[in-house]
Order: structure tokens, then sequence, then C-alpha cells
């Protein structure tokens, strides 16, 4: 799945899907190496030497993969200084979801009082912000939408054999998001590619069913036959830049900046070797954050903003692979949100915190009438002050509207 999106659509002007807000959040509790060599036959040195990382964000148990990526949202919204109320969509690129269902974008969509957005779930691994970018970039450009909520978020560390040695020094937690809205004005999402290979299924999962448990592999935990895994990578990396930036209609030498997923510092620098480019080129938070899937590319994209990396008008590719196997890689021309796209900033403010109180309340008040119901359920309903009392609970709703 390639696209250059740059010609009209129905003979109308084009619309373009530019990102225009960005937020990230991990847990405070830190797992360093040292730590790890408590637990597994391992040292600071082995896992540095081989990975490039240095420590891992961990979730509490308090914490969740909706609540990380509630945090990153609320955040990608105070940039923009939009409401929830105008959000349209919801996309949670996760594979560590809260629930088999409801899915995690609809926990969030509900917490933001987004009322007017659907929200899905989007499993591709640690493709999966990719995938989802370009879902969210396809709804605007078909002009059914207006602004998109996108997150990756994971809590990985639910997911670990920590006896494993393979996996459990990689992965770590965190949540990213960004928004896109729809513009006129050219740039944001240029060009996607898109991937995925079914027979590399074997190397790289975690069985949910205990059909698929084979050999060492255990059930909801993680398996990867790394070596594998590290050949693909290097070599998608490659193929997807190349063909997204051709697609996009510039060359590798008017890219700015290249975010990859964060799986592991050797896979980095074999494809900066690989692409003939300088390794500074591409952005890595790998040492301090681990691999947190699906939300690494948004993690990293963030801290590029902040850092001043990234300027208006750059080219930036953002590249995903992992599990499926599935990989893809995203064209995007950055373009700084302008005033007149932004609400002013006091009142909205003011709104979205209003937003986030009011979510709150109609979800707990939502709990107690249900509860409510069934205690007066369990009364014959022919006694009359009960039986009017579950009428009238069952007449009331809490209003969606603002």
């Amino acid at each position: 799945m390639a696209n250059n999106i740059s010609s009209p659509q129905n003979g109308n002007a084009p619309i373009y899907a530019n990102i225009i807000g960005w937020g990230m959040a991990v847990p405070e509790t830190r797992l360093t190496n040292e730590d790890l060599e408590a637990i597994l036959d391992t040292s600071d040195e082995w896992i540095r030497s081989r990975t490039g990382i240095h420590e891992r964000r961990i979730a509490s148990e308090k914490e969740t993969t909706a609540s990380l990526g509630l945090k990153a949202a609320q955040q990608a919204l105070s940039v923009t200084n939009l409401v929830p109320s105008t959000l349209d969509m919801v996309i949670v690129a996760t594979c560590t979801p809260d629930y088999r269902f409801p899915s995690t974008a609809s926990l969030i969509q509900n917490s933001l009082g987004a009322s007017q957005a659907g929200a899905f779930d989007l499993s591709a691994a640690c493709s999966g912000f990719v995938y989802a970018i370009q879902m969210a970039a396809q709804a605007i450009r078909s002009g059914s939408i207006k602004t998109a909520l996108v997150i990756g978020s994971e809590t990985m560390s639910r997911v670990l054999d920590w006896q494993d040695r393979g996996t459990s020094i990689l992965f770590g937690d965190g949540a990213g998001a960004v928004i896109l809205q729809a513009s006129e004005e050219v740039g944001g999402v240029l060009s996607a590619v898109l991937r995925s290979d079914g027979a590399g299924a074997d190397l790289l999962g975690i069985p949910a069913i205990p059909n698929y448990v084979t050999g060492d592999r255990k059930l909801n935990k993680m398996y990867m036959i790394g070596r594998d895994v590290f050949k693909f990578a290097t070599r998608v990396i490659h193929e997807s830049v190349i063909e997204s930036v051709e697609a996009a209609g510039i060359t590798l030498a008017d890219v700015a900046l290249i975010i990859p997923h964060q799986a592991n510092d050797r896979i980095l620098q074999s494809a900066a070797r690989s692409l003939n480019v300088d390794r500074e080129r591409f952005m890595t938070n790998l040492d301090r954050y681990g691999n947190t899937s699906a939300a690494s590319i948004p993690i990293a994209l963030y801290e590029a903003v902040q850092t001043g990396r990234i300027k208006e008008g750059d080219y930036i590719v953002f590249v995903g692979f992992g599990g499926g196997l599935s990989w893809g890689a995203i064209v995007i021309q950055w373009r700084v949100p302008r005033p007149a796209e932004v609400h002013s900033s006091r009142i909205a403010k003011q709104r979205r915190q209003f937003s986030y109180l009011r979510a709150r309340v109609r979800g707990r008040w939502k709990y107690w009438r249900r509860r409510l119901r069934m205690l007066v359920n369990r009364v014959r309903p022919n006694y009359g002050r009960i039986y009017r009392l579950r009428s009238k609970i069952d007449e009331y709703d809490f209003e969606d509207d603002e």
C-alpha cells in the first residue's frame, strides 16, 4: 500500500492531514540494567553493547494502557488548544490492550469526553502507530472526518516472560499521541508504505490461546527469535524508507529526520549504513525508554519537537517494523500550527478541564445508576414507592450534549 496524495480528488482542491498536536506519557518507575542484574544472568555492559538500552519505564499497578494513552492525548490536546468535542476519531495502536473489548480507544474517548468521536484499536504490533497514522490520514483526505487523535500506547511489561533474557531486557511501557487535522495547505502526510508477511508469525508474537503454545512459548507471554527479526528489520527499514520517499516525490537527501521504531540500536546503526545516511539523522531515545512497541515513534517524535530537531517545512519519515511480520513508513512535511487553527488558550483550557471532569462524573453516575437499578429490581415492583423510584431511574439519563 503506497500512495502520494498531492493530486486533487474529484476535481476539488486536495485535503492534507497535518500533525498539529503531540504528547507523551511514561510511568515514573525506572528499571535500569543494574536492576535487571538482580533477576537475570546479565550485566549493564552486556545489555548496552547489544541493544543500546540503559533503562526503561515500568507501569505501576494503577497505570494501564488506557491511562497512559489518556495522559498523552490530553497533552496533545493542550498543544493545539482544541477541546475533545472537536475530535471525530480516536485510534489507539496497541498490542497490550486493557481488555479484549471494549477497545482501549473507547476507554480513552470516554475519559476525554470526546462525545462526537468514533473509536477503535488497531493491532499491528510495533508498526501499529504508522498504520494508524495512515488510517487517520486517509479518513481526513476523503473528507469524512476533519480531526483525528492517534495514540500509540503499551504496557509491554505485562506480557514479558521475566525469565527470558532475550526479550525482558528490551521492552518498556509508555504512550505517545498526535492530533491530525484537515488542511488545504500542502504538507502533513504525503505518502505511506504499509506491508506485511504473515509467514514470519513464528518469529515474534504473543500466543493468546493454548493451541499456539509450543516448545518454550508461554501463554500470553512474548516470544522472539532475535537473530531473524534483526535481519528482517534492517532489510525492511531500507526498503520502506526508499519506497515512501519516492512516493512522496522527494529524495532521501531532502529528509531532515528519520524517526524509527526504537527496537535496538544495532538495528538503527545497520539501517543508517544501508541507507548511506548520517546516524545523526536517526532520532533515538532508546537508551532511556527501551522498546515501547507502538508507542516508540510518537514518544520519539514528541522529544524531537521539544528539542528543536524538527522545523517548519522539514520532511520527516516514520518507519516501523514488528510482529506480523509487519512494517511501514510514512513521509510527513512538518507544518507548525497557525494561530487561526487554535482556540483562545485560557477558554480552551477551561473547556478541556470541564470535559475531563464531566466525563468522570458521567462515568460514575452511570455506574451507580446501574447498581441502584439492580438493587431496586430485587424488590417486587408492586411495592408502590419502589416501583416509582425504579421508573424514575430508568427515565433519567446523563445528558451527553455540552
